[in-house]
């Protein structure tokens, strides 16, 4: 997570003013995320370090540089937990209800990446919820809150919890 702090506080970036007006003290702001939109029915691949997988209650727990990848969606964090759906019957498994991530998470869909401590991705709804220190890059402007909202299939984000960002009115550094 430090490695795009550090590259967005080394390169100052602009926020062209007419974009975003009154965005640097907001409590909550609207943006667009990825570039396309993304599809939370295509298949989900998972890569990591470990698995361990629990039958009592429907969950598998991957540790260690895991990466999650959806069409053009990437996520990683240093723990995945996933979430699987059951039916009636509390048994059968069916589908992957959610994904809860912990620890140096990044989103990354197209051109756009977020960071924060946890996010929780709601695959039905297409919805991942970043919560933590969240720091939003895009386009050579950067956000930061406390909460951001991405919702995949509709390529919209929602920013809330003392909105920051820099507007250079000049367009320049």
């Amino acid at each position: 997570m430090s490695y795009l702090r550090a590259l967005i506080f080394c390169f100052p970036l602009a926020l062209p003013l007419g974009l975003y007006p009154g965005l640097a003290a907001a409590q909550n702001a609207q943006v667009a995320f990825g570039a396309v939109k993304a599809d939370p029915s295509q298949p989900v691949e998972v890569t990591a370090d470990n698995l361990a997988v629990s039958q009592v209650d429907g969950s598998a727990e991957f540790t260690g540089n895991v990466l999650i990848a959806q069409g053009i969606m990437r996520l990683s964090a240093d723990k995945v937990l996933v979430i699987y759906k059951t039916a009636e019957d509390g048994q059968t498994r069916k589908g992957i209800e959610r994904l809860e991530a912990t620890g140096n998470v990044l989103l990354v869909s197209g051109p756009d990446a977020a960071e924060s401590q946890r996010a929780e991705y709601s695959i039905d709804s297409g919805t991942i919820v970043m919560t933590g220190d969240v720091l939003l890059s895009q386009a050579g402007n950067t956000l930061t809150s406390n909460r951001l909202e991405v919702n995949l299939t509709t390529g919209t984000a929602r920013m809330a919890g003392r909105v920051k960002t820099i507007l250079n009115p000049d367009g320049e550094d």
